[in-house]
Order: structure tokens, then sequence, then C-alpha cells
């Protein structure tokens, strides 16, 4: 299952969780969950704008996502932070990834992802990003 499915049933999860009200995000997930939109906005923008950039700069921008996403993780508690740490796992594959040749020597363990690849992780990425948002305003 790719990143986009699995974020999207992530989504679909917490959407559920909200309309049948097993989930009422309250004021510090709204917070958390406001935060986390903006800076993963910040850090992948719309796709003209990543498909422009290098290989290098597109992985940094998908690492200061996962960064972004744990500093939410460590920020919160509960459902919100469940639905953050299921979405951080699935986009784990991002730290296996390297955009450098290698150089004749060992790479632990990373490998070059293709374009679409960091297309299907900037689009879960931006997924993630609008139910983020969705939660700061329940």
């Amino acid at each position: 299952m790719d990143m986009r499915a699995v974020i999207e049933d992530l989504v679909e999860e917490a959407e559920r969780q909200i309309r049948d009200q097993t989930w009422a995000p309250e004021p510090a997930d709204r917070i958390v969950a406001a935060k986390a939109a903006a800076d993963l906005g910040a850090a992948v923008g719309p796709p003209e704008a990543q498909q422009a950039l290098s290989a290098v700069d597109r992985l940094a921008h998908l690492r200061e996502a996962l960064a972004d996403l744990a500093i939410a993780l460590a920020q919160i508690h509960g459902r919100l932070a469940w639905f953050i740490g299921a979405a951080t796992t699935a986009l784990t594959p991002i730290l296996h990834w390297r955009a450098l040749p290698t150089e004749d020597g060992p790479t632990f363990g990373t490998v070059r992802p293709s374009r679409d690849q960091y297309a299907e992780a900037e689009d879960a990425i931006r997924r993630l990003q609008s139910t983020l948002a969705d939660i700061s305003t329940v």
C-alpha cells in the first residue's frame, strides 16, 4: 500500500471518529493541529513548486515535514497523537531515501526515490495538512 493510500485510510478514520463524535478534538488538539497544518503547508508547497525543485531540495522539504510532525506529536496526547503517530509511521520510507548519488561506498541502506515517489509523498503530506487544518476548526 502506498503512502497516499495509508494516509487516506487514516484521514477517513479520523473524519469518521469526529463525525460519530467518538473523537471531539479538545482546544489543545485544535491548536496543535493548526500549527502542524501551517508547518506542513510551509514545508511542502503546491505540486508545481515542488516539481521545480532539485531532488535534494524536495527531499529536504519532505524531511522537514516529518520533523514538523514529530514536534506536533511531542506536544499532544490522545487521539490526535495517535493520528499523527500513525501518519508519521506511514511516511517513514522518506527516512530511507537519499538524493545524492553513491560514491562507491556504503549508503546505510538508503535508496534513491523516483519522481513518482516524491510526488506520492508530497501528495500524502498535502492530504494530511488539509485534514489537520480541518481538525483545527472542529
